[in-house]
């Protein structure tokens, strides 16, 4: 759950750098790039091809990585109620430190 956690809300935060500027490479938090959990999912986006590294911890997506993001539903749903108790879904998105 949390290296899922970890993996969308990079790929949210690439995602949106993609968007802005696609040839701009977006820096890590120390944090980030201390953490191992990050690191291995770092490496195995870069082994599909999803995201290139310039140095340590200064990645960007490629574009077979920002069209896999559009593809994938978010990890987190929710069901709420709505005003007429009605039951709606919604998405939850968790910040995490990139």
């Amino acid at each position: 759950m949390q290296r899922d956690l970890v993996l969308d809300g990079l790929r949210f935060k690439l995602a949106k750098q993609y968007r802005e500027n696609p040839t701009c490479f977006l820096s890590l938090s120390r944090e980030v790039i201390d953490s191992a959990l990050s690191r291995e999912i770092v490496s195995e986006l870069r082994n599909e091809g999803h995201v290139e590294e310039e140095v340590r911890g200064t990645i960007r997506l490629t574009p077979r990585g920002y069209r896999a993001f559009q593809n994938d539903p978010p990890v987190l749903t929710k069901t709420a109620h709505h005003q007429d108790n009605n039951l709606v879904p919604m998405v939850i998105f968790r910040t995490v430190l990139i």
